[in-house]
């Protein structure tokens, strides 16, 4: 099955979104996508008629097995690529998004097989999201939102859920990258800013910058 670009990308956004909700809600869709309802809605109907997804009113839209199978290859293809603009090009973490965005749709099975093994089969991309198998198996991830993590417990960044090129920047350039340990030392009430000690340095970020950081329990 050919399918276009807007296809995909729609596929790709719905199993996003899945991943927060039971089903998507054709105004969810729509924001993500940046488009009006009725495109939304349009697409919904498109997508269902070629069985790639289940839509019931007032409950949403899922993924069928075929449809999340196509997902899954797309976004298998994006991270490998934002892998490959990084590590072979010599991209900056925060240029690889809209690179690998143009790039995702139009890529052979077989050059996809040769960049996972010329990158050593890697199981996650430059900002820590988990790259989907060959087989398409998404690997679990056992996180949680830095804003959630406890006072006075050392976490490791597991990834950043930002693909806003300038906080990007400024995360690199305070150090907060997928791998790095920081440890909690206050959390301001009223919403107020988190103070990190990173690299025996201190940080404060605000609260909406530590919704997009992920961050996991040190290994015992």
């Amino acid at each position: 099955m050919v399918l276009s670009q807007a296809v995909e990308d729609y596929l790709k956004a719905i199993f996003k979104l899945q991943a927060d909700e039971k089903g998507v809600s054709t105004t969810r869709l729509a924001e993500a996508m940046e488009v009006s309802s009725a495109s939304a809605t349009n697409m919904i109907k498109r997508l269902a008629e070629m069985g790639l997804v289940d839509h019931q009113s007032y409950k949403g839209a899922k993924l069928t097995g075929s449809g999340r199978k196509i997902a899954l290859e797309i976004i298998r293809h994006h991270r490998l690529l934002e892998l490959y603009l990084l590590e072979v090009m010599g991209y900056s973490w925060d240029e690889v998004h809209d690179e690998a965005e143009k790039l995702e749709h139009h890529i052979s099975e077989r050059f996809e097989d040769k960049i996972a093994e010329l990158l050593g089969d890697p199981t996650h991309d430059p900002h820590g999201d988990p790259i989907p198998t060959k087989d398409g198996i998404m690997p679990k991830m056992d996180e949680q939102p830095l804003i959630q993590a406890e006072e006075s417990q050392t976490y490791i960044i597991g990834r950043v859920k930002d693909q806003d090129p300038e906080r990007l920047r400024y995360l690199e350039k305070e150090g907060l990258l997928p791998g790095v340990q920081l440890t909690i030392k206050k959390k301001a009430p009223f919403n107020g800013p988190l103070t990190l000690l990173v690299e025996d340095e201190e940080k404060i970020i605000g609260q909406d910058l530590a919704k997009t950081i992920f961050v996991a329990e040190l290994p015992e």
